[in-house]
């Protein structure tokens, strides 16, 4: 905790309050669980461990279960490291879209994300957000340039969107039928 020209600040007294009651309130493995799944780049069971106040063994053995289920993956080596499965998360999407969206909303959305997705690419002039020329952010107006950023950030977000609106379409076609035909069973 930093200390302010008095002592602690109110937002670091308030971290250290909010930090307490995370650990009272979550076990070891819930606290692991926590840290992991924020965890994109790999890191060592001590490095989650020191995240998630808990023992080095404590965070190994919740790690172990966590790349048992899917949630984490392992790369051995000395240490082994962990991080977040963006599979299963990818695979946790689809299934909540495909549950909670009926087929006909599923295909409504990924109609309105083509149609974005076209009007983008004939903004830039580019078949996708990958494509598009660095001369297209050569200006010097600041607005404009960050206003090009937002609408690429946008289309990149947007074909991560599709993909997943179209795999829980499938998923939703594949087993039959409209979450509302589900919801009324």
């Amino acid at each position: 905790m930093t200390d302010g020209p008095s002592g602690p600040t109110p937002s670091d007294s308030h971290a250290g309050e909010s930090e307490r009651r995370w650990c009272e309130e979550r076990t070891t493995f819930q606290r692991v669980y926590d840290v992991i799944t924020g965890t994109t780049d790999y890191a060592t069971a001590s490095e989650v461990a020191e995240e998630a106040d808990c023992s080095d063994d404590g965070a190994r053995d919740a790690l172990a279960q966590l790349v048992e289920m899917g949630i984490a993956e392992r790369r051995d080596g000395r240490p082994a490291t962990y991080r977040r499965n963006d599979s299963y998360f990818r695979w946790k999407r689809v299934e909540a879209l495909a549950t909670n969206n009926s087929v006909a909303d599923l295909r409504a959305k990924i109609d309105e994300l083509v149609a974005e997705d076209e009007r983008l690419g004939e903004r830039f002039d580019a078949p996708g957000p990958d494509a598009v020329s660095p001369a297209t952010f050569e200006t010097s107006d600041h607005d404009e340039i960050h206003d090009r950023w937002d609408a690429l950030a946008r289309w990149r977000t947007l074909r991560r969107d599709l993909e997943l609106f179209q795999r829980a379409a499938h998923r939703a076609e594949r087993r039959g039928g409209d979450a509302d035909d589900v919801a009324s069973a």
